[in-house]
């Protein structure tokens, strides 16, 4: 099944009004910035998507990207581990002024609950936050004389993913860092769409290598020459970008 579509608008269509949507990257590594500007610009043209639940490992930087997105007014709320990164004052901005809810997830414990969602794991125990405000009403239980705490699973309507090299099948394979979240968000979504640099032949990439398998992705678009977030934050870029 040849699982390539035309171009971005087409990859980002089936998001809607009030949907989850997994976000990968850590930082700048492996985040599919043209998809989520493809989204914003929809947004633009229709007003939607809208009051969307956005699970991303920080809370963007700049006013590009998963910032961007954030600054729009098209996040509701965004489940993530770092809101202070390094350059947050978009959502720092809106959540102190009530704009934006956060559900604040301990790295490690964000990374295994959306590895459970794709797993089919609906909860699991973890001693990470016990004691601490995040903990406060979960369920907490005693193993071998030390207390963990109850997470649930997490997964999503759609996940946006960057990929290094896709196949028409949806096989990926991912650039160094890049890796991070992204094959764990393809497990865990109902809908994984990935924009790729290139896109090869079934076939053309080793299955040893390939790392997430394309029965868990919908669409794949190809972006040959995608942005890097550091870059255009240096060049103290906006979206949407100047020509």
């Amino acid at each position: 099944m040849d699982k390539t579509v035309a171009d971005l608008a087409t990859a980002v269509a089936g998001i809607e009004d009030g949907m989850t949507v997994m976000i990968g990257g850590f930082g700048g590594a492996g985040s599919p910035i043209e998809l989520i500007h493809a989204l914003i610009d929809r947004f633009r043209a229709t007003g939607h998507p809208k009051a969307l639940t956005v699970v991303n490992n920080n809370a963007g930087n700049g006013h590009v990207g998963l910032a961007a997105l954030i600054e729009a007014g098209m996040v509701r709320k965004l489940i993530c581990s770092f809101p202070r990164s390094a350059d947050p004052v978009v959502f720092t901005e809106l959540y102190l002024a009530g704009r934006i809810e956060l559900e604040l997830v301990p790295q490690g414990t964000l990374a295994e609950r959306i590895r459970a969602g794709g797993a089919g794991i609906p909860a699991f125990y973890t001693p990470t936050s016990f004691g601490t405000d995040l903990a406060k009403g979960k369920p907490v239980e005693e193993f071998e004389g030390r207390s963990y705490v109850r997470e649930r699973w997490l997964k999503a309507d759609v996940a946006l993913v960057k990929a290094e090299t896709a196949d028409r099948h949806g096989n990926l394979t991912y650039r160094a860092a890049a890796r991070n979240f992204n094959p764990l968000m393809c497990m865990a979504a109902a809908q994984t769409v990935v924009q790729a640099s290139h896109i090869v032949a079934p076939g053309a990439i080793d299955p040893e290598v390939i790392v997430t398998p394309g029965i868990f992705v919908q669409k794949i678009v190809q972006v040959s020459h995608p942005h890097q977030e550091e870059d255009l934050n240096r060049a103290n870029a906006t979206y949407p970008l100047e020509a």
